[in-house]
């Protein structure tokens, strides 16, 4: 994924968000302002999260497990309470240690933990 395939996304509660922020959070919930790199499905409601990662630089990933993240236009980057807004469960994964990624099937289904890997590494 490229950084110009990635655009910020506007809502009107505007204020800065940040890549990464010290880990792990003091209260166990995602920091305000703490950015991710979403799929668009998942933030339009369309698609359910399915799938989060906290990268081994410690940045976020979210994205819906089916659609391809890689297509121009398809991820933005955002707060990803907004994310939670939409999949509460995901408020879970705030503890999600460096390194790993949580899946899931589908809604309402339990969260699976595993290390996180690209697939050329």
């Amino acid at each position: 994924m490229d950084d110009h395939d990635i655009e910020a996304h506007e809502h009107s509660d505007q204020h800065e968000v940040f890549r990464s922020l010290p880990f792990p959070f003091s209260d166990g919930r995602f920091p305000d302002n703490l950015g991710a790199v979403v799929q668009r499905t998942v933030l339009e409601g369309t698609e359910p999260a399915r799938e989060v990662i906290h990268t081994g630089d410690n940045s976020w990933i979210v994205g819906d497990g089916v659609n391809d993240p890689n297509q121009p236009g398809a991820v933005v980057v955002t707060c990803i309470n907004h994310v939670v807004e939409r999949n509460s469960s995901v408020a879970r994964l705030a503890s999600l240690p460096i390194g790993q990624v949580a899946y899931r099937e589908n809604p309402g289904q339990p969260w699976l933990i595993e290390s996180h890997s690209w697939p050329d590494e």
